[in-house]
């Protein structure tokens, strides 16, 4: 064979071989960075197993957790029991309710602002706050204490926080919530211009037709029926502005409040989705808290003070939701 036909069949080979291998195969996306604000119905407190290094309580079954593993994204989770609108989102955090309940000697060290883990690579964020700002705790607090006065009859906590002297700083922190909230969402914006975020509205706690018994530290222990209306009037209100902000802001909003109606903590040990003001834990494993001081003086059984926060399957109703949200919104990999 000529020289010259000998080149042109071996190039002919060759370009053959090129167009004919195999194309590399392209590397997987990158998963989307996703980042979790919010108190402790967003950290999943007292569903095991908990972090026990900085008070916080983040369970790895809080919707935060069990979203970013349904959806493959890499998570940063700076939830945080005790959080407010202003101390712990806006601003440093430096009280804690656990678990763990108990501190170690010289406390708990301070938390940064959880609105420093949003950065402009940031591509999702929930945000679920509201209670701690306008006194949910001690509210409750407050109706335990009346109950027992009047001897779990009337509606004493209801006048108090509506006719009497709790009526205007109460409205005060509605207000104080409805401005720190929109604070928030226009920090979100402003330090993560693409991030697709998302309100988490709190689940039911006491909605539910007939109340619960008095006495029951599993449910409301001494706060009256009378006053259950008022409770569940007070978590639709802070729930209204979460929805009016998020709206405002154009952030989705994540209703955990309507399909959990009638799971609060009234309702059968069986449909419950929320703890009661003293419990059993769930989840799995054997972990446990060690009774505050405070604890151990309510008359009751139970392994831990969980005070009115989803339980296990609680945080899995919320994560269903979450999950679904945020895939609406398009949370599928780069």
């Amino acid at each position: 064979m000529p020289l010259r036909a000998r080149y042109a069949l071996v190039s002919a080979l060759a370009l053959m071989a090129l167009t004919t291998a195999p194309a590399a195969a392209a590397p997987p996306p990158a998963p989307l960075d996703y980042t979790a604000l919010g108190d402790s119905y967003s950290a999943g407190a007292f569903v095991r197993p908990w972090a026990v290094d900085d008070g916080c309580g983040r369970s790895t079954l809080s919707y935060p957790q069990q979203t970013a593993r349904h959806l493959n994204v890499r998570l940063a989770d700076v939830t945080c029991s005790a959080a407010e609108v202003r101390a712990g989102v806006l601003e440093p955090q430096t009280e804690f309710t656990g678990p763990p309940s108990v501190p170690p000697k010289g406390g708990w060290a301070p938390r940064p602002a959880q609105i420093e883990a949003v950065t402009a690579t940031t591509d999702l964020v929930t945000l679920g706050i509201g209670g701690n700002s306008v006194g949910f705790v001690d509210i409750v607090t407050k109706c335990v204490e009346q109950g027992i006065a009047s001897f779990g009859t009337g509606s004493p906590c209801t006048t108090h926080y509506t006719r009497g002297p709790g009526a205007r700083p109460l409205d005060g922190r509605i207000a104080a919530l409805e401005a720190d909230f929109a604070t928030i969402l226009k920090n979100i914006r402003t330090r993560a211009p693409h991030a697709k975020v998302a309100v988490v509205g709190y689940p039911a706690v006491v909605a539910d037709r007939t109340g619960c018994s008095f006495g029951s530290w599993r449910r409301l222990g001494t706060v009256t029926q009378g006053d259950m209306p008022f409770l569940d009037a007070l978590e639709r209100r802070v729930n209204t502005v979460l929805l009016t902000q998020a709206q405002r802001a154009g952030a989705a909003y994540v209703d955990t409040y309507a399909s959990s109606t009638g799971h609060g903590v009234c309702a059968a040990p069986d449909q419950r989705w929320m703890y009661g003001i003293k419990d059993d834990l769930t989840g799995p494993g054997t972990q446990t808290d060690t009774p505050s001081a405070l604890c151990r003086r309510i008359p009751a059984p139970g392994e831990a003070c969980t005070f009115l926060h989803p339980n296990l399957r609680g945080t899995t109703h919320q994560a269903d939701l979450v999950t679904r949200a945020l895939t609406a919104l398009g949370a599928t990999r780069r």
